[in-house]
């Protein structure tokens, strides 16, 4: 039987490919000290359903390109909140006032000789 494994898609930039990102718990040997690994596959999606973020169950199967040897068996879950639904919100969000620390400069106080000098500038030539 055909391995089976769960993990999370990455990326669905190919036509009828996806990328999906399994991660595992692993311990040391010596130091008994737990860390994540994290394996990428790529796998067929037929019908191009699978999408970013979404939790599926993969199969092996025979080699179907050069680094393809999985194929999309179902999706398990789909996320409440997908990346493209907050980037869209977070737009729709009026900015936040600047920090109150520093204050705006306004264009004469930013230069102020350079506006005083024009201002000499226009009286002489009015006078």
């Amino acid at each position: 039987m055909a391995k089976q494994l769960i993990g999370t898609v990455s990326s669905t930039k190919g036509d009828k490919t996806i990328v999906v990102t399994i991660n595992t718990r692993k311990t040391h040997p010596l130091y008994r000290k737990q860390y994540t690994v994290s394996k990428k596959f790529m796998a067929h999606d037929e019908k191009n359903e699978a999408e970013v973020g979404d939790k599926v169950a993969i199969v092996e199967t025979r080699p179907l390109s050069a680094r393809k040897r999985h194929a999309l068996e179902r999706v398990i879950e789909k996320p409440a909140l997908r990346a493209e639904s907050l980037a869209v919100t977070k737009a729709d969000e009026p900015e936040r006032p600047a920090s109150k620390s520093k204050p705006d400069k306004t264009e004469e106080e930013a230069e102020p000789k350079a506006a005083k000098a024009k201002a000499a500038k226009t009286e002489k030539e009015a006078a």
